[in-house]
């Protein structure tokens, strides 16, 4: 059994799931400090428990809102991490990876590696997990494959799962480092951005497979102002107005990702394993949007996955030139060359208002 094997060694255990439920987070954390990296590892996997209830099909509304607000106990220390996963596991459908439903089912580790941090931390961490439990209730009460109102609602959705991750990240930083606290205002106003842009990207990767499994994140808005109805959407056949709706919804996820880059540059250029973790997933969203954009009639996310050659690439670039910000600066205009062009500060501007909807 795995719980008995790790039971002395739980972080053991966190490092080893953690290498099975991500392979870009798995890439990137262990760029941190190893104190910061340490605490990043369980912040996600906290969060990626609650993308696993988000997630499952075969789950009710209802039975949603149950598991959310249990975990949110959990955190809390109201509830036991075990009582939570007997109750869930037997509940995960196929569709559940086996790496999720493995997480869900030793998820103690993980609990107890989360109480076992400065209560600083667990404050940090917390938050996070209530935001964004709530938030995507929130979303799953409205899922269709018709897709979201407007793009206000997409932002909307996108900070609930990834903006927060963002604010998440940058209060972990500054605890961390009393220079970064010095910039954490302008940070924090950035944060959001960063997440949204990489989750947008996520959103235009994974559509199709979204829409397979009955779900759809695009804005109806952008896709009608083209004159295309997303009640008629299927990668069977490819139109130039759903072309155009994508191809504005790049440029808006480019300028985010553009945001991101700001948001890099302002930490410390001595603090090399932050920067490396920002910048290698900056670097390969980028790639991913530039994918999509040679490829629109793309049927799934396999057709515009960024291949190993092209992270390898990434990973190197960033790494030559991670102290100059000018060079950050000439290798970011290089690789989103050819993506449509959105106004960084208009984004942040339009899409700031989504931030507010803290619960």
């Amino acid at each position: 059994m795995i719980s008995g094997e790790f039971q002395n060694h739980p972080d053991n255990y966190n490092q080893q799931i953690l290498q099975r439920v991500s392979r870009s987070f798995a890439l990137t954390i262990p760029c941190l400090p190893p104190e910061l990296s340490h605490t990043t590892s369980i912040g996600y996997l906290l969060c990626r428990i609650v993308d696993t209830i988000e997630d499952e099909k075969s789950l009710s509304v209802a039975q949603q809102r149950h598991f959310f607000k249990e975990f949110v106990d959990v955190v809390n220390g109201n509830a036991t991490a075990d009582l939570f996963a007997k109750r869930l596991f037997p509940l995960l459908s196929e569709n559940t990876l086996p790496a999720e439903k493995e997480l869900i089912k030793n998820c103690s580790f993980v609990i107890d590696a989360f109480f076992r941090l400065k209560p600083q931390k667990q404050m940090i961490l917390s938050r996070c997990i209530k935001i964004m439990s709530a938030g995507m209730l929130q979303f799953q009460q409205s899922k269709s494959c018709r897709g979201l109102k407007d793009i206000t609602y997409l932002d909307r959705y996108c900070y609930y799962v990834a903006g927060v991750v963002g604010e998440m990240l940058t209060d972990l930083f500054c605890e961390y480092s009393s220079e970064i606290s010095n910039y954490r205002k302008q940070l924090y106003t950035l944060a959001p951005s960063f997440g949204k842009g990489l989750q947008m990207t996520n959103i235009l990767k994974d559509l199709w497979d979204d829409y397979q499994s009955g779900s759809c994140w695009l804005p109806r808005d952008i896709f009608e102002k083209h004159g295309y109805n997303l009640s008629r959407l299927s990668n069977r056949s490819y139109e130039m107005a759903f072309g155009k709706g994508i191809a504005e919804l790049i440029g808006i996820t480019g300028a985010h990702l553009k945001n991101a880059l700001t948001y890099t540059l302002m930490i410390p250029r001595h603090e090399a394993g932050i920067r490396k973790f920002c910048l290698w997933a900056i670097g390969m969203a980028v790639c991913t949007l530039s994918n999509i954009q040679k490829k629109p009639d793309y049927q799934s996310g396999g057709d515009v996955k960024v291949s190993r050659k092209t992270t390898k690439t990434v990973i190197v670039t960033t790494n030559l030139t991670l102290r100059s910000n000018l060079l950050l600066k000439v290798l970011f205009n290089f690789f989103s060359r050819n993506l449509p062009s959105s106004d960084p500060v208009d984004t942040l501007q339009k899409c700031g208002s989504a931030n507010c909807f803290h619960l």
